[in-house]
Order: structure tokens, then sequence, then C-alpha cells
């Protein structure tokens, strides 16, 4: 392990039974891959130094700030013939998993609609989704989390339409989405400030599937047919759920490829995408951003 913090690694260290290097570089020596989960505004700086060293990395989301950041830091990766993921953990969770193999056998039609949203009211002032220099925010913190939900089943966004707040030390407080995608419609909110915990809602033309709270962290999901029929689907998790998207980080790294096959690097630009879009609607830039 590595840390700017020694006395916390070296307790981390002892914890874990494992070695500290004297340096970021040195550790990149040793590895072979590397997990990303500093805050916003350093995650392309430490995936850079990664990438040089050839070696792959899992990015905390988001994984850049901006559309351009996230193209410059893929062109990098691809440059370097590295693997590199956003870590995006809900598509990796065994409920979500089952959903999607659930509606390809018993399908709920064409899904033309996504609701989605996570607002948390009780976030220390201190606390850095506060921070302008360091990416903070709801929209990059949280709202990229509904990102992914609406991208993931309606495709890339055409239209982003965004209404919200920025509170006093200047980042959004609160936000709320209406989309429109190549293939439907999307409603998403994130806020710092409210308390808004809850599921999240597809629509489809023969039927419908809400993702019961919390949906980011989902283990059960009711699914309602036309006419009536409903099927209830229940898969609980283990540990926080990190854990399942970095085994299938593992399993990519592993099977050679940089990329992977679920969250793809299109995936997570059309995610981006859809916070700058927002972002800009609101006024936000931050301040180590070009200008």
């Amino acid at each position: 392990v590595w840390t700017r913090r020694e006395v916390q690694a070296q307790a981390f260290a002892r914890q874990h039974e494992t070695h500290v290097y004297p340096s970021f570089d040195e550790l990149l020596k040793h590895i072979d891959a590397l997990y990303v989960a500093t805050l916003p505004d350093s995650h392309s700086h430490y995936a850079r130094r990664a990438f040089s060293a050839g070696c792959a990395v899992l990015c905390e989301k988001p994984a850049a700030v901006s559309a351009s950041e996230l193209g410059s830091l893929l062109d990098a990766a691809k440059a370097s013939n590295v693997l590199f993921m956003e870590a995006m953990k809900p598509p990796f969770y065994p409920l979500f998993r089952r959903l999607i193999e659930h509606l390809a056998i018993d399908p709920i039609g064409d899904i033309g609609f996504v609701r989605a949203g996570c607002s948390i009211a009780d976030v220390p002032p201190d606390h850095p989704s506060f921070s302008p220099e360091h990416g903070g925010g709801a929209l990059l913190n949280i709202g990229i989390y509904e990102a992914f939900l609406a991208v993931y089943f309606l495709g890339n966004a055409i239209n982003v339409q965004a209404f919200g707040r920025l509170g006093t030390t200047g980042v959004d407080s609160f936000a709320s989405l209406n989309v429109r995608h190549e293939d439907g419609i999307s409603q998403l909110f994130c806020g710092l400030e409210l308390d808004g915990k809850g599921d999240a809602f597809l629509a489809g033309a023969k039927g419908n599937v809400t993702l019961h709270e919390n949906w980011w962290n989902p283990s059960r999901a009711t699914v309602r047919y036309l006419g009536g029929r409903t099927v209830e689907l229940h898969e609980p998790f283990e540990g926080g759920g990190l854990n399942y998207e970095t085994a299938h980080f593992c399993e990519v790294l592993r099977s050679g490829a940089i990329e992977s096959p679920i969250m793809t690097h299109d995936l997570s630009m059309k995610m981006i995408a859809i916070i700058d879009a927002a972002r800009a609607e609101l006024g936000l830039r931050f301040p180590f951003e070009p200008k």
C-alpha cells in the first residue's frame, strides 16, 4: 500500500499484514492493477501515472470530471494497451444480473422510461462533496449513478434539461434532470441536502420493474406485467458491493482484454456527457478546469 498519510498507511499495513511503499511510483512497480479511490479531481492524475507504468486501472466513479477529460484518459489507456474500467457497482450486483437475465427470457417489452434518484440530507458540511476544488457536487458524486441506469437502458442522451441550485460553496446541492435519449426518456435527481433515498423504476411496453431501495445497492426487484402477473426477485448481497465490480475487473484483467464488456468505455462516455450537460445548464465549473 501507499498513501500520502504515512501513519494511516503503516496502521493499515499492520492490520492486513502487507507492505508500505515509500512512494506512489515505487508501488506501481510491484502491482498488476491500481484501484483509484481518491477524490474526483485527482482520478486522471493517478490513472495516467499507472498507465505510464503499464498498470491496469479500476477507477472510482466518476472516472473523470468531464467528457473531455475522460476522452483524453481513455486515449492514454489505449496507447498504453492496459485495462481501464470505471468502478460503477450496480450492474455487478447479483440482483441486477439476475434481473437482466430474467428480462431476456420474460421481457417487459421495449423499455422507454427510467426514473431514478438519490439525495442525502445528512452530509457533513466539511465533506469533500461540498468542495469545488475536489470536484464536489451532487451531479458528479451521486448523479453519475442515475446517469448509468438511464444510459444502460435507454442509450445516448440527445437532450438534457436540468434544474437545480448551487450551495454556499458553489457546487450543486440539488439537481433534477429530464433527459431525452435515443430510446426513451429519463427523470433523474440527486442531492446533498434533502432526504431522497429510494427506488428506481423502469417502464416497458408490456410491464414495468421496480428496483426497491436502495436501488444502487439492489437486493430486491418487482416485475409487473400487463394483465396483473407479478414476479418478485430477491438476491441478497455480501459486503458493500465493491467486491462484485472488483471481481469482474479481475476477470477481465486475467483475460488480457483492455475494456470491460459490461462497463464499457462508451457507456462511461455517455454517462459523463449527461453530467456535463447538466453542469452547463446550472453554470457549474470547477476552479481546476481549463477556461
